[in-house]
Formats: structure tokens, C-alpha cells, sequence
């Protein structure tokens, strides 16, 4: 179970979620528990979830370990802090920050090489969905997106089918 806060919480509130949340999903052992949290909580959130199982992880990487690339955040960086997973090709990112098939291929080496387990978003806009075209458009995005991937690491890899057209609409997948 994953929850993406996107850009809401603050860290005291991040904090008082994940207080009130422990108790309430300590039983669960058949699960993974996760929690996205934006940056800026992120370091106080994996300290709040120490001793419980709820997972945290990110809701962007980058590809390169360092360098000038102002706003980015490495694997190494957030493996150094304590999380454990990581969002990747998230349709926002695509939309807003034009992330695109090859660059989310390059993120899924950078988690994997700094033992994140990436969770890559594919889903089609309701015109590709119109049109006939899902399954086309989800087998290109994980073709492009697992590419020269050696098929030892694809157990690490989530797939989550994020129906773009869906978002916000009320309408439901089926």
C-alpha cells in the first residue's frame, strides 16, 4: 500500500500522520506499508518510521550521484537518509517537468544502483485511451523505461498502472 502525499503535509504534520499511523497498521505484516513524502519532510518521516513498518520513500530521483543540477536529489542522498523506495515517471513528472521514457530509464538505473525500489508510473491520456491505444502505450513506456535493464533486476521494479485520463475526474478505471 502506497500513499504519494505529492506537495501536501508540512513536517510537523508529516509527523503527527506517521505518530498516529503506526499503532493503527503495526499488525499488518502482509504488506508493504509506504509513504511519499515531499523533500523536505522526507529526513524527519524516515526517522519517525524507525522501529515500525512503514516504508518511506521519495517521489523523484535523479540520475547523476552529484553535480550542479540545482533542485535534484540523488539516490545516494536519499538512501543516506532512510528511504527505501522511490517514484518514478510519475504522470505529473511527465506532464509538468517533461520527464519522458528514456529519462525515467535512467532514474530506475540510479535507485537500483543505490538499492532503492523504484516504483515507475505508466498509464495513458484518455485521447490514447479513445483511440484503442492502452496497451500500446504501457508496453512502450516499460519497454523504453526497463531498456538494457538485465532481467535480474526486474524483481526489484514496480509497475504502476496510472490511468491518466483517470486523475482527478471521478472517472474509474474498469
Amino acid at each position: 500500500m502506497a500513499g504519494n502525499w505529492k506537495m501536501f503535509k508540512n513536517e510537523s504534520e508529516t509527523i503527527s500522520f506517521l505518530e498516529e499511523l503506526k499503532p493503527r497498521v503495526a499488525d499488518v505484516k502482509d504488506r508493504d506499508i509506504l509513504i511519499c513524502t515531499p523533500f523536505p519532510n522526507l529526513s524527519r518521516a524516515c526517522e519517525a518510521a524507525v522501529g515500525s513498518n512503514i516504508n518511506i520513500g521519495a517521489q523523484n530521483i535523479y540520475w547523476e550521484d552529484e553535480g550542479a543540477f540545482t533542485g535534484e536529489v540523488s539516490g545516494s542522498m536519499l538512501k543516506a537518509i532512510g528511504c527505501t523506495y522511490v517514484i518514478i515517471g510519475h504522470s505529473e513528472r511527465r506532464q509538468y517537468f517533461g520527464e519522458t521514457d528514456e529519462t525515467v530509464n535512467k532514474k530506475i538505473f540510479a535507485a537500483l544502483k543505490h538499492n532503492l525500489l523504484p516504483i515507475v508510473c505508466v498509464g495513458e491520456s484518455l485521447e490514447q485511451r479513445e483511440k484503442g491505444e492502452t496497451f500500446k502505450i504501457i508496453e512502450k513506456q516499460i519497454k523504453n523505461g526497463l531498456y538494457s535493464l538485465e532481467i535480474g533486476h526486474w524483481e526489484f521494479v514496480i509497475i504502476a498502472y496510472e490511468p491518466v485520463w483517470a486523475i482527478g475526474t471521478g472517472k474509474t478505471a474498469t
